[in-house]
């Protein structure tokens, strides 16, 4: 008989917001083909007489309830018996998250990961984006006071961005060179990607949902008012939209060569018809946005990928 236990690996779902949340909708959908979801966190992983064990819940997900989730049984569970295992923590890319993708590469030969930890842990999402440069507006990835004033000096607005954070987190508009701010932000953060600010994100930038290599579908966000970041968690909002041919050629490029390193899931994003450099591999967002704007179900596209 198959198995039909899917393990989430995510935050706390008392932490996620339902209106918007990807992996509850991905959950929520392989639950109605009477799949078991069983939910754990990254520090409830564990290696135990060489079997990867989670401590963890099942889980029933339900919309149309105030409390949308119900805990049904606590327990361990060897990681082994589930169908597929889905990685959905949120950023920072940092050693617990290392780690956890170390402990799942003992089973990923055994059971199917989304996406492979091997390579989410081999892609970092902004340093990967450095391929797609002749798609982007110019951008540098340094950590070099004297690199980023001559950057500065060429584009006189500039958006910095650490490469290891997520969700428009710790973005910084950079309109008048502030050498001791800058040391700061490099003293905190490390290497930094370093972009020409491009204005017409005031009318949205787009994000690109990618499955198993192909282009499925889009939604834009536009920043609120005063702001200059389209993340929804910064309060922009989301609209349909259709893709240019520019930007449809250069997401199937994308997409393929995401597949080829064994990425299932992924989120890229345009402003202005430029890649912004931003390859979301480790927890890409939006289906819920896109299914409330649309109608548009890529949580049933996921599954069926999948299980193809």
């Amino acid at each position: 008989m198959t198995n039909k236990i899917i393990a989430v690996q995510g935050d706390h779902p008392s932490k996620l917001n339902p209106k918007t949340d990807t992996s509850v909708f991905l959950a929520h959908e392989i639950q109605i083909k009477n799949y078991k979801i069983f939910y754990y966190e990254p520090k409830d992983l564990s290696i135990i007489n060489s079997k990867v064990i989670a401590k963890g819940f099942f889980i029933e997900f339900n919309y149309s309830k105030k409390n949308f989730f119900k805990i049904l049984k606590k327990q361990k569970l060897e990681l082994l018996k589930c169908k597929f295992i889905l990685i959905r923590q949120n950023p920072p890319f940092n050693l617990e998250y290392i780690s956890t993708t170390y402990i799942l590469d003992v089973i990923k030969d055994k059971v199917k990961i989304i996406n492979d930890p091997f390579s989410i842990r081999n892609i970092s999402e902004k340093l990967y984006s450095a391929r797609y440069q002749k798609f982007m507006p110019n951008t540098i990835f340094t950590q070099n006071i004297n690199e980023i004033k001559k950057f500065f000096k060429n584009h006189k607005k500039v958006i910095l961005k650490p490469i290891h954070s997520y969700s428009g987190n710790n973005i910084f508009l950079l309109n008048r060179f502030n050498k001791k701010l800058i040391n700061q932000y490099i003293k905190k953060h490390n290497h930094i990607m370093c972009q020409k600010f491009l204005p017409k994100i005031d009318k949205g930038d787009k994000r690109v949902f990618l499955i198993n290599g192909k282009v499925c579908g889009a939604i834009s966000r536009v920043p609120k008012k005063g702001s200059f970041l389209s993340n929804l968690s910064k309060g922009a909002k989301p609209t349909n939209i259709h893709l240019t041919k520019k930007e449809i050629k250069i997401s199937n490029l994308i997409a393929k060569d995401l597949k080829k390193e064994n990425i299932f899931f992924a989120g890229i994003d345009f402003i202005d018809q430029k890649l912004n450099g931003d390859i979301n591999v480790t927890s890409p967002t939006g289906l819920k946005t896109l299914y409330d704007l649309s109608g548009i179900n890529l949580a049933k596209i996921f599954w069926k990928e999948i299980k193809a």
